[in-house]
């Protein structure tokens, strides 16, 4: 099969890309030396609840496109928010605020910047 794009690593930024030239109407191969996408920010759900498996990540941004974009697919479905804090218990503790600028790298806020840049050009 002939794609339009071939994707080498599905962390944040290949993902995104691949997503967004789906949307337009592209064809888009991604390989990955993991089984799954999203990189060092990829999560994986114990005792209900998301779990960042290759440790916690930090992200900042003062970019409002950016900020909503990312909001579109990191929020959690279940609870309408990101979940900041677990009890003992394993439960979510809903005390806690919830949503913070420190939740990935930096980089891939400057990722998301470049990436809007590239799409809209």
């Amino acid at each position: 099969m002939k794609y339009d794009y071939l994707v080498v690593g599905a962390g944040l930024y290949g993902s995104i890309f691949a997503h967004e030239a789906k949307k337009a109407g592209k064809s888009v191969l991604v390989i990955d030396k993991r089984p799954q996408i999203g990189g060092n920010v990829y999560t994986e759900e114990i005792a209900g609840i998301n779990v960042h498996t290759y440790g916690a990540h930090i992200f900042h941004t003062n970019n409002k496109k950016v900020w909503e974009y990312i909001n579109k697919f990191v929020v959690d479905k279940r609870t309408g928010e990101w979940v900041e804090d677990v009890n003992p218990d394993n439960t979510i503790n809903k005390g806690q605020a919830l949503v913070h600028p420190w939740k990935c790298p930096y980089h891939n806020g400057r990722m998301c910047i470049e990436m809007i840049r590239r799409l809209e050009a």
